[in-house]
């Protein structure tokens, strides 16, 4: 059983380091900035019935972040 339990746990461990690298990566603020405009975008949409809104501001925040992102590496790199 012991053996059992020590393999479900190194599975899961794998498991849970494979999301993390597959979605956080190497710039945990690309992560953290789509979490965010997926929450913008919910409350607009849930909260206050904005659906039209969400529609638009989804695309234009992801752009605008991705956008933000570029340049920063950019910079970074020169």
């Amino acid at each position: 059983m012991k053996r059992v339990a020590s393999w479900l746990a190194r599975a899961l461990k794998g498991f849970g380091l494979f999301w993390w690298d597959f979605l956080v990566g190497d710039t945990p603020e690309i992560t953290v900035v789509v979490l965010l405009i997926l929450g913008v975008v919910a409350l607009a949409s849930e909260v206050a019935h904005l659906n039209v809104l969400a529609y638009v501001a989804l695309p234009v925040l992801a752009i605008a972040a991705l956008t933000i992102s570029v340049a920063r590496a950019r910079r970074t790199k020169s």
